[in-house]
């Protein structure tokens, strides 16, 4: 008995991983909103912070066009701190047009631009919980390490990605598990 004891209160003291809120928007963290048109693409849109059905969250909206070369839009955090050592991967709150939508991550190792790691999520109508692994993450090139290392994230980013289409996701608590 007194050995079960000792194992359950060293269970209970044991420092697990915990999920860290990286944003729940409030107050909403620094976002910034850009589009293809930083290297000659049409796409078009904004981000704002939107009360949305009583949720503070981060709304991307716009038009995205592969004309002229392009296909994107997005808004990116800085996590200079990177993620917390043991992230196992990215928990989202999200809701949306029925759209699939990627999370981008980049690290100290993606110094060009089109350098990043992505991972698909798909949206709807209700607010529902996304789990993404950081095993899921594909590097954008063959330069990359095969996963992200969580301490060397350096920003994420929701994106709007690689087809014609009109994009509308609201993101309202994002988490690192």
């Amino acid at each position: 008995m007194r050995r079960l004891l000792v194992v359950c209160i060293v269970l209970l003291a044991s420092p697990l991983m915990a999920d860290t809120v990286l944003e729940d928007f409030d107050p909403p963290g620094d976002w910034t909103f850009f589009t293809d048109q930083v290297m000659g693409g049409v796409s078009t849109g904004g981000a704002e912070i939107a009360v949305i059905e009583g949720r503070r969250a981060l709304r991307l909206t716009g038009d995205v066009s592969t004309e002229n070369r392009g296909g994107f839009i997005q808004a990116r955090k800085d996590l200079p701190d990177g993620l917390p050592a043991g992230t196992e991967g990215i928990r989202l709150r999200v809701r949306g047009n029925g759209e699939r939508y990627f999370v981008h991550l980049r690290t100290g190792g993606t110094v060009l631009p089109w350098q990043y790691y992505q991972a698909p999520f798909q949206t709807g109508a209700d607010w529902t919980e996304v789990d993404i692994p950081l095993e899921a993450f594909d590097p954008s090139g063959a330069l990359l390490r095969a996963t992200p290392r969580p301490e060397g994230v350096r920003s994420i980013a929701v994106v709007a990605y690689g087809r014609d289409h009109e994009a509308e996701v609201s993101v309202a608590r994002i988490e690192a598990y």
